[in-house]
C-alpha cells in the first residue's frame, strides 16, 4: 500500500482557475471526506488523484511515482473510481457489470479464472448485490446501480477507492451500510478511501479526516472536530449552519438554520425559540 500525495495542484478549466496550489498527503487505511460548496473544485481534484486529469501545475504521486505516468491498466489495479454520474447504457446482467472490474487484470489474451470469479463474488457480497446478479443493470433503481458501481470498483482490488458523491442515490439505511463497509475495508484491508461529500454529517460520522475546499484552495485539513467549526463553516457556507455534538458519539453535528416565514416565527416565539435551538453553536457567533 502506497501513499497518495498531491503537490501544488493547479487546474484551469475554460480559462477559470478551479484548483490553486492544493497539497496534501493521504495515508493508506484512512477514510477521507472531501467537502466544500458547489464549484469548490472537489470533482476536479478527484480526477487529478485518479490520474484521468493532469493538472496544469503540480502533480499527484502514488508511492513516489506520478500517477499520469502509470500505464492505464496498472493504474486501474491500484486506484478505482466510482463516478458521480452512473452509466445507464449497460444492457448487461449485474454480475457481468461487476466482472468488468477485472479487466485491468485480464489484458488482451488472458481469460477470467477462479481468482477473478472469487474477487467478483467477494465484491458483490460486500455490497449486498448478490441477489441482483441476473438482473439487467438498466432495470435497477438509482441506489441499486450505485451499489453495483461500487462492487465493480471493489472487484479491481485497488489500494485506493475514490468516490464522487457516493451517497447521492442511497436512502439513509443504505448510506449507513455503504459507509460501514468503507470503514471496515479501510481497517481490514488497509484500503484508502477518498469520498466527495455534500453531506457534512456523513463526513463527520465516518471520516477520520476532512479536506475542505473553498474557491479552489485547501482551506482546512484535519479531523472532523477541527474542520467543522462555526468559524470555518461561516466562511465557506455562510451563517445558516449550526454546529453541535452528536447525541451518541463524540462527533460534530451540523444543522441547517432555515429562513423563517412569519408563521414559523410565531411558532418559534410560542415554543420559546431559544430553547428550540438545543444548544447548537451557530456560525453567527
Amino acid at each position: 500500500m502506497a501513499e497518495l500525495v498531491a503537490q501544488g495542484l493547479a487546474v484551469d478549466l475554460g480559462g477559470r482557475p478551479v484548483l490553486r496550489g492544493v497539497s496534501f498527503r493521504l495515508v493508506p487505511g484512512e477514510v477521507v471526506a472531501l467537502v466544500g460548496p458547489n464549484g469548490a473544485g472537489k470533482s476536479t481534484l478527484l480526477r487529478c488523484l485518479s490520474g484521468t486529469l493532469r493538472p496544469g501545475a503540480g502533480e499527484v504521486r502514488l508511492g513516489g511515482v506520478p500517477v499520469h505516468r502509470l500505464p492505464p491498466a496498472h493504474r486501474a489495479r491500484r486506484i478505482a473510481v466510482v463516478a458521480q454520474e452512473l452509466p445507464g447504457g449497460f444492457d448487461f446482467p449485474v454480475a457481468e457489470v461487476v466482472a468488468m472490474g477485472r479487466y485491468p487484470y485480464l489484458g488482451r489474451w488472458r481469460r477470467e479464472g477462479p481468482g477473478d470469479r472469487a474477487a467478483v463474488a467477494a465484491a458483490m457480497a460486500a455490497t449486498g448485490v448478490e441477489h441482483l446478479a441476473e438482473r439487467p443493470f438498466t432495470a435497477l433503481s438509482g441506489g441499486e446501480r450505485q451499489r453495483v458501481a461500487i462492487a465493480r470498483a471493489l472487484a479491481q482490488e485497488p489500494e485506493w477507492l475514490l468516490l464522487d458523491e457516493p451517497a447521492n442515490h442511497l436512502d439513509l439505511h443504505h448510506q449507513g451500510e455503504l459507509f460501514d463497509l468503507l470503514v471496515r475495508l479501510s481497517q481490514e484491508r488497509g484500503l484508502g478511501v477518498v469520498a466527495v461529500l455534500h453531506d457534512l454529517n456523513l463526513a463527520a460520522l465516518y471520516s477520520r479526516r476532512i479536506l475542505m475546499l473553498h474557491e479552489g484552495r485547501l482551506l482546512a485539513d484535519g479531523p472532523p472536530a477541527a474542520v467543522l467549526t462555526p468559524r470555518l463553516l461561516r466562511e465557506v457556507y455562510g451563517d445558516r449552519l449550526a454546529v453541535g455534538r452528536h447525541p451518541a458519539l463524540d462527533r460534530p453535528l451540523v444543522a441547517l438554520l432555515p429562513g423563517a416565514t412569519p408563521m414559523e416565527d410565531e411558532k418559534v416565539r410560542l415554543a420559546g425559540g431559544a430553547r428550540a435551538a438545543g444548544g447548537l453553536g451557530t456560525g453567527r457567533s
